[in-house]
């Protein structure tokens, strides 16, 4: 019988209620750990707190003095240029994809170790390279072994290229981690669409792009918008590499965050830098959905 307010029958009800069920502890440990955060940090941006001292109300104080706040947008213009990181990392980790996309003896072995230093963690990742990329470390040994370098590079002290080095190593330890979800994206391809455009004529680099690529349009935008997110959000690699130096060349907005919440206890202008840094990151996840979910890049 069928509730007539609703127009749904006892068994659809049950079939709801079982859904949400289903969905309670998932919903739950969302409210918890991140919609119930979301909201106490928005709103604590609103207060002048130093836990020491009893939050005290200041309005969007701490808003207007972000404009005046130098260290922010330097902080700005370096999670900025760590987007750089990006397109690259998709463009080597669709490379890579295709390239362990073989069916060859012992490629799940290659596929492996390109995965490893995922799962390594960023903390002995940042250690291993700070201790690669130091004056006497093997980078330079190696650059100079060849002839590329004519005198040690301080590559992590350098105002210019501190930013570049740790950026490198967030593309290295990240290289595995999309390449999986693009193999797997490509495995997902029937291969009745590249045989069907290999016998209307086409070449490999036709097929490639005209049929591969839009079919992968899915997990390229998967992997852009985390990769973006990621970028932004970048920390831990900072922290352990560089610890925001030399003068402040590779303070990043999460960094910025942590250091004015964590170091100097200025936890109302942190959730306001918080604030700030999650509405950036809303929009570039809605720039990378409005950009990929636009049809073209077809073969047919």
């Amino acid at each position: 019988m069928a509730d007539s307010r609703f127009g749904l029958s006892r068994r659809q009800w049950r079939a709801t209620i079982t859904a949400y069920l289903f969905l309670g502890p998932a919903l739950l440990l969302l409210g918890v750990f991140t919609f119930y955060p979301v909201a106490f940090g928005t709103a604590l941006s609103l207060f002048d707190y130093d836990v020491i001292s009893p939050p005290r109300f200041v309005g969007l104080e701490h808003f207007r003095e972000l404009w005046e706040d130098r260290f922010l947008w330097i902080a700005l213009a370096n999670s900025t240029k760590f987007l750089l990181v990006v397109p690259v990392l998709q463009a080597l980790s669709i490379g890579l994809a295709v390239a362990v996309n073989v069916p060859l003896r012992g490629i799940r072995w290659f596929r492996a170790a390109y995965y490893l230093p995922v799962v390594t963690s960023m903390v002995v990742v940042g250690l291993m390279w700070r201790w690669l990329l130091e004056q006497d470390g093997v980078v330079n040994y190696a650059l100079r072994t060849v002839g590329l370098l004519d005198r040690p590079i301080s590559w992590l002290g350098h105002p210019d290229l501190a930013l570049y080095a740790v950026m490198f190593v967030t593309l290295w330890k990240g290289l595995g981690y999309y390449m999986v979800i693009y193999l797997a994206g490509l495995q997902a391809i029937s291969p009745e669409y590249e045989e069907a455009a290999i016998t209307d004529g086409a070449s490999r680099w036709q097929v490639f792009r005209w049929v591969t690529l839009p079919l992968l349009r899915p997990s390229i935008l998967l992997a852009s918008t985390i990769s973006a997110i990621a970028a932004l959000k970048v920390f831990e690699e900072v922290y352990v590499m560089t610890g925001g130096g030399p003068m402040f060349r590779t303070y990043t907005m999460f960094f910025y965050i942590f250091d004015k919440g964590f170091q100097q206890l200025d936890l109302g202008y942190a959730a306001a830098l918080a604030v700030v840094l999650a509405v950036l990151v809303m929009g570039l996840s809605a720039a990378n959905f409005l950009v990929f979910r636009q049809g073209g890049w077809s073969y047919y």
